[in-house]
């Protein structure tokens, strides 16, 4: 298949290996400090323990693990909110699989069906307002989550909500920016990170521009990258010789999908239907300034929130979780002490392990047997 079978040649990633050895050698790192990049994306480390990657770099290159994974920085006080709409018995609450098992303080959204709260799991926002048109005595809430890859696809179905006056149709915001997140990890000192593979998807949409700083005021490489082997090795292979030459610039291997401009038609959506400033709490990592979203005034009678008033819900994270500490790279997910004992797929602690992107759920997928020795 064009695009796929050629980005996972067995014979292109061994030759991107045996050049990343032999550019190693040339580095300052070592394997007592290595090189470490920080694969942003929640898809990325899947891609990474999927495909072995991480096993087949040189001693002094280090992979470690970000935040961007939307369902696991999902505040568990969000996630009581949701459930205390979820139980008018008017309403019908639609959401992302992935969001369904995310725990709160009250149990999680899968628990609230269980209870008998109409929760119900959808594919896209379109869904959701297919089914307020299809039952317009109940109050169809749509729990719309996810950073900018999601936001456009939300903002066009909250255009046809309007367009078309369906009166039941409800958004509940979780969505999130990704530029302040890297910023404030940018800013907490000794962070540990000496380059970036920044996330295909959302640069698609906000272009390889938003990321000029990061090279600019804070000399870090960075490196947009796509989702297969192939792609992720030449990502690294450029963060490597941007190391060696001693310059820090933004570089784009996913020339074939990401344009340096991103997309406009979607930045036009999200700038009409939504308002991307004000603070936002993010699971495990707390306040990050100027990352939340919201309904601008033209989209706010499709506010949950305004029209449902809840309680607002300021929950602590537990203490004994290493969420935060895992999601900003300062430990691997098998060093939290909950990993594979309380925090199982089956039984999951935090959301890190319940998200299908979350990375101690791909090291529990793909680490098992390291883990267990």
């Amino acid at each position: 298949m064009r695009f796929v079978d050629e980005y996972r040649d067995p014979q292109k990633v061994m030759q991107l290996i045996e050049r990343l050895k032999a550019r190693a050698g040339l580095l300052a790192w070592t394997a007592a400090r290595p090189l470490r990049i920080m694969e942003v994306c929640g898809g990325h480390t899947h891609a990474i323990f999927k495909f072995g990657l991480d096993q087949l770099l040189p001693d002094n290159i280090e992979f470690i693990h970000g935040p961007g994974c939307p369902v696991c920085v999902l505040p568990m006080g969000r996630i009581d909110t949701c459930i205390e709409i979820a139980r008018h018995p008017e309403v019908i609450f639609c959401t992302f699989g992935d969001a369904m098992r995310v725990p709160g303080k009250n149990g999680s959204l899968l628990d609230a069906r269980m209870r008998g709260a109409d929760v119900r799991v959808i594919y896209s926002p379109a869904d959701a307002l297919k089914l307020a048109q299809q039952n317009p005595d109940r109050k169809v809430v749509f729990f719309g989550l996810g950073f900018e890859t999601t936001m456009p696809a939300t903002a066009l179905t909250l255009r046809q909500a309007k367009a078309a006056a369906v009166p039941n149709f409800f958004f509940f915001c979780q969505h999130i920016t990704l530029i302040p997140v890297l910023k404030s990890l940018l800013e907490q000192p000794e962070n540990g990170i000496d380059a970036f593979l920044a996330p295909g998807h959302v640069s698609m949409v906000i272009g390889t521009h938003a990321y000029d700083f990061i090279a600019a005021d804070h000399q870090r490489p960075l490196a947009v990258a796509g989702f297969e082997p192939v792609d992720l090795l030449q990502g690294v292979l450029m963060l490597v010789e941007q190391k060696i030459d001693g310059v820090s610039r933004v570089e784009n291997q996913y020339r074939r999908i990401v344009p340096e401009a991103g997309n406009a038609v979607a930045q036009a959506a999200m700038a009409e239907v939504f308002g991307i400033e004000g603070d936002s709490e993010w699971r495990g990592l707390g306040v990050i300034a100027h990352s939340g979203v919201h309904l601008t005034d033209a989209y706010r009678q499709f506010d949950a929130e305004r029209h449902f008033k809840p309680q607002a819900q300021d929950i602590c994270d537990d203490p004994e979780a290493r969420c935060g500490s895992v999601l900003t790279g300062r430990c691997k997910p098998a060093q939290c002490p909950l990993f594979g004992n309380k925090c199982t797929p089956q039984s999951a602690f935090g959301a890190l392990m319940v998200s299908s992107e979350g990375a101690c759920s791909a090291w529990y997928q793909y680490r098992s047997q390291e883990c267990e020795s």
